[in-house]
């Protein structure tokens, strides 16, 4: 029985109708030039709707926060009134959207950048083993390894928030119910909170809270534009992709839970290690988590329905995401709803390409009433 996943929530000041997730999803589709947000994207998340939340693809707050070619941006006109659609569209089916907001930090190369510039990261330290996906000067797609990033003086930082409050200002302006904060996956808040790649000997890096204080800098700018009941958190404890190794990956998350709790945000999201690798969250932690943050708390990871639906139970989770099943299933509530057997995503038409394997995928037939 699915009753508790299927049940409606309240996050911040909205109501879900259910409490699954969908992930957010990189599909780099794009419309070009200029990362616009196209009426395909729009079938695309329309498609989903029934979710109780859909959270979007990352989407780069500014050119610089830029390290996959085609996925969305968040920072031009013609960006915000795509967004603007999408919203529309799946407010007309009754769903909810939050968008996520991402600065790739060193996960970047200078095809990529304004000018051929660096991508800038809290340290020049290449992220070992990375890729990033680009437009080569021919013409053609190519994933090459992240180049050796610009360490951000302190007096740029400001303007890293900066960045992230006009994201801010636009996506109030498109519509979206939420704005989740993208700290997450090894990208550029990750990178000043773990041990490895923050090694500034400024007020921004050393200790845990000064490795903490550009994320909480970012946020306080989204709060301070759409309020606090509609902003959302991602983390990701203990992740390890993207040459990641934070010894305080723990002591950050509660640190940071904690912090979150203060300001009244409607969400934390966790994605916890699977495609990456990594060690599992143990049932402690995630215990922790849960008396640490008093909103509405998410988990993803490769969780079934039923593995949701216990988490719930638990108390431990207000809501689970699922990413990979909402590709393949954009009427995944149903399924669940039903019973019924999951479509197979087809892995080679994740990223990048048109229709195929994005808005195509077969829906249960309407069962009568």
């Amino acid at each position: 029985m699915l009753n508790q996943l299927l049940s409606p929530l309240k996050i911040g000041q909205t109501t879900l109708a259910n409490r699954v997730v969908m992930a957010p999803l990189t599909r780099s589709r794009a419309g070009q030039p200029g990362d616009v947000p196209n009426a395909l994207n729009t079938e695309y998340y329309t498609q989903r709707a029934s979710a109780g939340l859909i959270v979007t693809e990352a989407t780069q707050i500014s050119r610089q926060g830029q390290g996959y070619a085609l996925t969305p941006g968040i920072y031009t006109d013609a960006q915000e009134a795509g967004w603007k659609q999408v919203v529309q569209a799946v407010h007309a089916q009754d769903g909810h959207i939050a968008l996520q907001l991402w600065h790739v930090g060193r996960i970047s190369h200078s095809l990529l950048q304004e000018n051929g510039a660096a991508p800038v990261a809290p340290s020049a330290l290449v992220a070992k083993g990375a890729q990033c996906f680009v437009i080569q000067p021919d013409g053609t797609p190519a994933n090459v390894p992240t180049e050796t990033p610009r360490a951000l003086a302190t007096e740029e930082l400001p303007g890293i928030v900066e960045q992230y409050r006009q994201a801010a200002v636009r996506g109030k302006q498109a519509g979206f119910d939420f704005l989740e904060l993208h700290a997450a996956n090894g990208y550029l808040l990750h990178q000043f909170l773990s041990t490895n790649s923050n090694q500034r000997l400024d007020g921004y890096g050393g200790s845990l809270e000064n490795r903490a204080r550009l994320t909480l800098e970012a946020l306080d700018a989204l709060i301070g534009e759409v309020g606090a009941a509609q902003v959302g958190v991602r983390l990701s404890p203990h992740f390890a992709g993207h040459d990641m190794a934070d010894a305080e990956a723990e002591a950050s998350a509660l640190y940071l839970a904690r912090a979150f709790s203060e300001r009244g945000i409607a969400y934390l999201h966790i994605a916890e290690p699977d495609w990456a690798g990594g060690p599992e969250l143990s049932d402690a932690f995630r215990a922790q988590l849960r008396m640490a943050f008093n909103g509405a708390l998410i988990f993803c990871g490769n969780y079934t329905a039923a593995d949701a639906q216990a988490l719930i139970a638990q108390g431990i989770a207000d809501a689970v995401a699922f990413g990979r099943p909402f590709i393949a299933n954009a009427d995944l509530v149903e399924r669940f709803r039903q019973g019924a057997e999951l479509n197979t995503p087809d892995r080679t038409t994740f990223y990048g390409g048109g229709a195929h394997g994005y808005t195509d995928y077969p829906t249960l037939a309407l069962q009568p009433a």
